[in-house]
């Protein structure tokens, strides 16, 4: 097809397979940990990150990174200082970061608000090859991680006091899971937009709970779920020239709708067959 000919179009659908890969793993430890919201707030500090880029001049890909790192270790600190009540050190570091991005952003004066708009929204002619590595290395490391601690990272979802006490290193494991989600949103913000790259880490795993009860096979639906969102909202994005993030978001929320209607159906029929049995 004649988009495939085109150079950003090719890494966008790289970029694309590879945020399918790793969307389901994280967001369903995200879900499972209730702390989706995190990612909302790690891609609300992401704004500033790229903001400090674009005010110092350097690649807002390198500030990105910088910033949700630091900031996903010290929300970690912050949800311990809050234990029982999690929620506040999400809405802290998230009015921290959107009021340092607004304030980073006024103090540029060099008309930056169409790459802001870009890093917003998504762009798909904005991927660049290193971004594309990155996102093959962050993969892989994510993918080896899962593969070696899934056990230990099951045990601290649902017992964080039990793993402990089987000497788990707990906030070890919480901080690089904190990094980990942070880089994943810092390098796949320029593709898919600061306020829904969220809504594309989560949305997947949400729908492959729907449709499994178990732990792996739940992320085994995920990864195609996140595919087929992620794919025809590519598809969708360049033939009409839509927002991709926005338009992979819609499409993956078509699915979930769908999916809770042909559950609703089938328990439906169930019913049906066990009465007039």
């Amino acid at each position: 097809m004649e988009m495939f000919l085109y150079g950003f179009m090719q890494r966008a659908f790289q970029a694309s397979i590879l945020i399918s890969i790793i969307a389901p793993l994280l967001g369903l430890f995200l879900i499972l940990r209730r702390q989706s919201l995190m990612a909302d707030t790690l891609a609300h500090v992401s704004l500033a990150g790229v903001a400090l880029g674009l005010l110092v001049s350097i690649n807002p890909t390198w500030s990105n990174i910088i910033m949700v790192v630091a900031v996903a270790i010290i929300l970690e600190y912050v949800r311990m200082l809050y234990r029982s009540y999690s929620e506040v050190s999400i809405a802290i570091l998230m009015s921290a970061g959107m009021a340092l991005a607004l304030f980073l952003m006024s103090l540029n004066q060099g008309g930056t608000t169409l790459n802001i708009n870009q890093f917003l929204f998504g762009s798909i002619v904005t991927i660049s090859l290193d971004q594309v590595w990155m996102l093959y290395i962050l993969a892989t490391i994510i993918v080896i991680l899962f593969v070696l601690f899934r056990k230990a990272m099951y045990v601290l979802i649902f017992d964080e006091e039990t793993a402990f006490t089987a000497g788990l290193p707990v906030k070890s494991m919480s901080i690089v899971f904190n990094v980990l989600t942070g880089v994943t949103i810092a390098i796949i913000m320029p593709i898919v937009g600061s306020l829904l790259v969220s809504a594309i880490l989560i949305l997947p795993a949400a729908i492959s709970m729907r449709m499994s009860k178990s732990f792996t096979s739940t992320i085994i639906i995920g990864i195609p779920v996140a595919l087929t969102g992620m794919l025809s909202g590519l598809f969708a994005s360049y033939e009409y020239g839509t927002p991709p993030g926005a338009t992979i978001t819609l499409i993956l929320i078509l699915i979930f709708i769908l999916t809770i209607l042909l559950k609703y159906i089938l328990t439906l029929v169930s019913r049906k067959v066990q009465k007039s049995n």
